[in-house]
């Protein structure tokens, strides 16, 4: 996890967390990224959760090998990233905090004090100079908090780029999928929302020669910074990132299910290169989050529960629309026993969505399958995949 000989790694894993933020499960635990660049003076980026101070500060002491630090740079005052820095004030008294002015505002609010007699306020277009290495500051505000800075390092050309390009998972577990699986879970869970901003700050890179992206969390990413950088521009522009179909459904006595699975046999026999189908009930929300954006095509199964939509299903949207969920072709399919209501209520639900297209053949099921359902949803396929 060291960039180069100057610029070494002090973050810690972290294997007792189940769920990150209270929300996001996370059986490969996580990590809190931490970096010392050790040149004239000497800067250490950000630090970590609460539970780890001891950890970090030892790391601290390791690498600078009896000399002290000159500053601490604070990106994000997100707790996983803030928690320690009052003890980093305490164990090195001399070291200047260097900060925007809103993350000095917050650790007013978490620790009581803003440092007044230690701060360096920066901003969009700042630099600091550390000797061999000169640090440029790039504002990003709400990615995905508002006092957010970036950092580049305009001699090593890296980009200390805060919880942007993260992934969960801790970097001592080797993740057989790579970066993108749970960099996108991660992303469209977390930072979805704020699509706009992304933009915005990816412009600012965009003029920036990048051989290394430094998140704080997962792994220092050196190896394709392209792919980096035009992922998170496709995720981030609501594009589409793989051809295919995301089917989630909900079920209660699994005809609902049936209809699902029978519509994802036909359009995989029409051609549909991926059908990524889920139980929305048992699979893990965030997972079938990033699916919804990940493809361009989305079919939503339901039941009619209290005169609109099955709880779980409900949920589900509200997850979606509040990501902005947009630039996207969804089709319906309803069950409802007497009265099916859901397929008007999922429809209303996304009526505030930016260039949505709703499927003109919408599916309605009374209980259970039959052979005029079949047709239908041989029609729905030919909609969807036209």
């Amino acid at each position: 996890m060291n960039i180069n000989d100057s610029i070494k790694y002090v973050g810690v894993d972290d294997h007792e967390i189940d769920l990150f933020e209270g929300q996001f499960d996370v059986p490969n635990g996580m990590a809190y990224n931490s970096y010392a660049i050790i040149d004239e003076k000497i800067a250490i980026m950000d630090s970590v959760d609460a539970h780890f101070g001891d950890a970090w500060l030892a790391k601290i002491k390791s690498v600078l090998n009896g000399k002290n630090p000159d500053y601490l740079v604070v990106q994000h005052m997100e707790m996983d990233h803030s928690a320690n820095i009052k003890r980093f004030a305490e164990t090195y008294p001399d070291a200047k905090i260097v900060s925007s002015k809103m993350a000095f505002n917050l650790m007013k609010n978490y620790f009581g004090t803003d440092f007044a007699d230690r701060q360096v306020v920066v901003a969009e277009g700042s630099s600091l100079e550390l000797g061999k290495h000169v640090l440029q500051f790039i504002g990003a505000p709400s990615v995905h908090w508002p006092e957010v800075l970036f950092t580049y390092d305009k001699t090593d050309k890296v980009l200390f780029s805060a919880d942007a390009f993260g992934k969960f998972g801790a970097n001592d577990y080797d993740d057989p999928e790579g970066w993108a699986c749970e960099a996108r879970r991660y992303y469209f869970g977390i930072v979805g929302k704020f699509g706009a901003n992304v933009q915005a700050v990816l412009k600012k890179a965009a003029g920036l020669e990048i051989k290394t992206i430094a998140p704080l969390h997962g792994p220092v990413l050196n190896d394709n910074i392209k792919y980096y950088l035009d992922t998170y521009n496709t995720w981030s522009s609501y594009g589409v990132e793989s051809e295919g179909v995301c089917l989630l459904y909900t079920s209660v006595y699994g005809n609902t299910k049936e209809v699902a699975e029978k519509l994802a046999e036909i359009l995989k026999a029409k051609g549909c290169p991926k059908v990524a189908i889920s139980d929305l009930a048992r699979e893990d929300t965030y997972e079938c989050v990033e699916d919804a954006f990940r493809y361009g095509k989305l079919v939503l199964a339901t039941t009619t529960y209290n005169g609109g939509v099955f709880p779980t299903m409900r949920e589900f949207i509200d997850h979606l629309t509040e990501r902005n969920y947009q630039n996207r072709k969804i089709a319906f399919i309803e069950n409802g026993s007497w009265a099916p209501m859901a397929i008007k209520a999922m429809t209303a639900m996304f009526a505030e969505s930016k260039n949505i297209t709703i499927c003109d053949t919408k599916v309605t099921v009374k209980i259970a399958m039959t052979a005029d359902t079949v047709a239908q949803l041989e029609k729905l396929a030919d909609e969807i995949l036209q």
